[in-house]
């Protein structure tokens, strides 16, 4: 930049307390009765700070208007005598909000998820306090179009910071003495359903809504493009491809049903699966949607389950890894293994052991049976001691980390053998690792998918009365441990994520369906109101009841890219918890989002049968560029193993 010059508003507001640096610029935002003092500007770069290598001068302006928000306006000009271009990331502002993970009550007290949304003219941020509370903050775009965010943060702190943002503006190009204008008000809001209110309240400003924004098979694109201010006036244009969409125009309202096999413009018929972006265009001003449709669910999981024996099996009767399933690498079109934990024969992969072992109850075939017994082999030999339940980080049975997170998961996997094979051996072999799981120390840990009610049950049908008490028992204890810390929670890898609180919320609503007590039910509405806080809402398949993540792509991908992950499969633990939740929450508002937050995850799968662990969403994380799937899969069958599992085979 040539030159900045920040300008302070006029007076004061009673509902926000600023303090700048010298050069006029914020440090500090806050609101005046917040009880804990929050600052909603954080990080090593100040509010408002540009960064870009273009001749730009730029004036920031300020004033605090009769709606009591702050409008804040950036006018980049051009003082050249020639003509100036910006290319994707090449002009970015900063927007350091609170989001990072330290002790729990600074989480609760000092830090919010921040939703972003740069969605051209209708871009927004809504950033909720992660403990919860009425005092939020919003950012609603009033000028100017934003195309994308970055993010740069200290990767020193590793998983528990979340880093800086900075906003870019569209692709610009200015003539000598020509400006540019990005302006957005701020404003303090309650709940998600308050800060929605309040920009269907802004003229133009389009929101957008779906049943789904993944689709199955032949389903339909459906959703409402809701225009503010356009009550009674005319109607917006909505484009596919270029191609004009008809709709329904209500109030204000765009009520849209399209076919992904409908013609383009040119007559040509549009590919079925794929993503799908619908522009919406009114008054000068564009916004947009994102939409992916996948094949039908069974197709999905049918071929995953064939490219997992195919591809990702190792068949080297030399090696102690022979039945393992493996990282498949994408680019070199190759299986990958290293003793590195999250990269080994063992932990998360087990998930593809479980997805085969719940797709062939319902689809069996001998082939994917033989891979599977290869594999039940391969954990018994490597992972699992069959004898006192003992669960193994990786092959030779080593146990350099004793790791928690992984007696569940072989759980899991012998639970659904069980049902397979109708062989007790696995049911009790699945007592027996829960029962290592809570003598080692398990009901102090909140690990990831521990299927208390599906165990119980089982037990219980099979006559097994006596081992279903012992598991209540330790069950009980284990939801005890955690009504009783609350929002106070323990750190675990990360210090404080969403796979914390959804397995939380997950072990008390259990627990409230097996012992219809009314304190794990009350305990339960705290975990779901603290876990949606996670969820976005923004009209992307990417991103819509998506679970903020923001570290897996670094531990689990081929790139080691930190940065948000949109979609990570583990944004599917939120619909695990969401699952059966009507008595508990006294309402449909979680149990309705189930599916949308289970699909959630689909489009880390590919119609071939691969699949990436990771999406690395932001345009640029620390200068690398970014917006990819990780070329490897990985891990990521957890996430369809819950799909299939609770939304996809009818009871």
């Amino acid at each position: 930049m040539k030159e900045a010059v920040y300008e302070k508003p006029a007076g004061t507001n009673p509902g926000f307390a600023l303090e700048y640096n010298g050069e006029g610029q914020l440090v500090s935002l806050q609101h005046p009765k917040d009880k804990d003092g929050m600052n909603w500007v954080k990080g090593n770069e100040p509010w408002g700070k540009v960064k870009s290598g273009l001749e730009l001068s730029l004036g920031v302006s300020r004033e605090f208007t009769e709606r009591d928000t702050l409008l804040e306006t950036y006018t980049f000009r051009n003082e050249t005598p020639f003509d100036i271009w910006s290319l994707g990331t090449s002009l970015g502002i900063y927007v350091p909000f609170p989001d990072f993970y330290a002790d729990a009550h600074t989480c609760m007290t000092g830090c919010c998820n921040t939703h972003l949304w740069c969605g051209g003219n209708s871009s927004y941020i809504c950033a909720l306090r992660m403990g919860g509370g009425n005092k939020n903050l919003g950012m609603v775009l009033t000028q100017g179009s934003l195309q994308g965010y970055s993010v740069e943060r200290d990767e020193e702190k590793l998983s528990n910071d979340r880093g800086v943002f900075l906003l870019h503006p569209e692709n610009l190009h200015l003539h000598p003495g020509e400006t540019y204008t990005i302006a957005w008000e701020l404003f303090w809001f309650e709940n998600k359903e308050a800060f929605l209110q309040k920009l269907n309240g802004y003229p133009g400003f389009v929101t957008v809504d779906a049943p789904a924004f993944l689709l199955l098979g032949e389903e339909s694109v459906r959703f409402t493009a809701h225009v503010g201010g356009a009550e009674g006036a005319e109607k917006p244009l909505i484009l596919q491809n270029e191609r004009e969409i008809p709709f329904v125009w209500e109030n204000g309202t765009a009520y849209v049903e399209d076919r992904p096999e409908n013609t383009d413009g040119q007559g040509h018929t549009a590919k079925k699966t794929g993503e799908y972006r619908y522009d919406i265009l009114w008054r000068g001003k564009r916004s947009h949607a994102v939409f992916l449709v996948q094949p039908k669910l069974q197709e999905l999981a049918e071929r995953r389950c064939r490219f997992i024996a195919k591809k990702q099996q190792c068949r080297d009767p030399q090696s102690h890894l022979d039945g393992a399933y493996l990282i498949y690498d994408n680019e070199e079109k190759q299986q990958y293994y290293s003793h590195l934990d999250d990269h080994n024969g063992g932990r998360e992969r087990v998930g593809m052991g479980s997805l085969l072992a719940l797709y062939l109850q319902h689809y069996p075939d001998p082939a994917l049976e033989q891979s599977l017994d290869m594999y039940i082999s391969y954990v018994k030999r490597e992972l699992f001691d069959t004898r006192t339940g003992e669960v193994y980080n990786d092959v030779c049975r080593n146990n350099d980390w004793k790791r928690m997170y992984n007696f569940p998961w072989i759980t899991v996997l012998f639970l659904e053998l069980f049902r397979l094979k109708k062989d007790r051996e696995y049911l009790k072999e699945a007592y027996a690792c829960m029962k290592a799981y809570y003598r080692g120390g398990g009901s102090h840990f909140y690990a990831i998918g521990i299927p208390m009610y599906e165990m119980t049950g089982l037990l219980r049908e099979n006559g097994m009365e006596q081992e279903a008490d012992s598991l209540l028992s330790d069950f009980r204890e284990h939801g005890d441990y955690i009504a009783g810390c609350g929002k106070n929670y323990p750190p675990h890898e990360v210090n404080y994520e969403q796979s914390i609180v959804a397995p939380a919320a997950a072990c008390l609503c259990d627990l409230y369906r097996l012992t219809g007590e009314g304190a794990y039910r009350e305990a339960a509405r705290t975990q779901l109101a603290v876990l949606d806080l996670f969820q976005g809402f923004q009209p992307d398949y990417h991103m819509n009841e998506v679970a903020i993540r923001h570290w897996d792509g670094y531990w689990f991908g081929k790139r080691r890219c930190f940065g948000d992950t949109f979609p990570h499969y583990w944004s599917a633990l939120s619909g695990l918890a969401y699952r059966e939740t009507e008595e508990i929450a006294g309402s449909g508002i979680y149990s309705r989002k189930t599916e949308k937050t289970l699909r959630g995850v689909l489009s880390m799968f590919r119609e071939d049968g691969s699949a990436s662990c990771a999406c690395v969403y932001p345009m640029c994380v620390n200068g690398r560029k970014a917006g990819f799937y990780d070329p490897w899969a990985n891990d990521q069958d957890w996430g369809l193993y819950f799909m299939l599992k609770y939304a996809g085979i009818p009871e």
